[in-house]
């Protein structure tokens, strides 16, 4: 993997760290009503509102998202490494969970969370494998 693409795929882990965290997180109320987005609720399906645990997986989210963050600011890929381990770790077992629990979905709805539950672990297991170096430039020398 090129350092460009490690970037680009903490990028969008970053995005949907904020994405997820910044709604839960500040708005825990509206993300339990109305999570994905208005066409359909995952949240409230799966038991009562809890504010604390809504809030508590924003600012987790929130947490992942500045990490990812930070390693794009690194050339060594040791900090995208470890982030994508953590994005694996967290992503695992909730799409474990959400695999076990779809009967309650229609089958737009278990589409849907299935491949968004996915898309992180996707991202992220690129993330452990070695970074190589940009292939060089062989652009046309310019006659002196």
């Amino acid at each position: 993997m090129t350092p460009t693409a490690r970037r680009t795929l903490l990028w969008l882990l970053v995005l949907l760290g904020l994405y997820v965290g910044t709604w839960a997180a500040f708005f825990p109320a509206s993300f339990y009503e109305s999570f994905p987005g208005p066409f359909s609720s995952w949240i409230a399906l799966d038991g009562p509102y809890n504010e604390h645990l809504i809030r508590d997986v924003g600012t987790f989210n929130l947490g992942l998202a500045a990490a990812s963050a930070a390693a794009t600011r690194y050339r060594d890929p040791a900090p995208g490494l470890v982030v994508g381990l953590a994005w694996i770790v967290y992503s695992l077992p909730h799409l474990g969970y959400h695999l076990r629990h779809l009967d309650h979905l229609g089958a737009a709805d278990v589409v849907g969370q299935v491949v968004s539950l996915s898309s992180t672990l996707v991202l992220a297991l690129p993330l452990l494998l070695p970074v190589r170096a940009a292939a060089p430039d062989r652009g046309v020398e310019v006659a002196r």
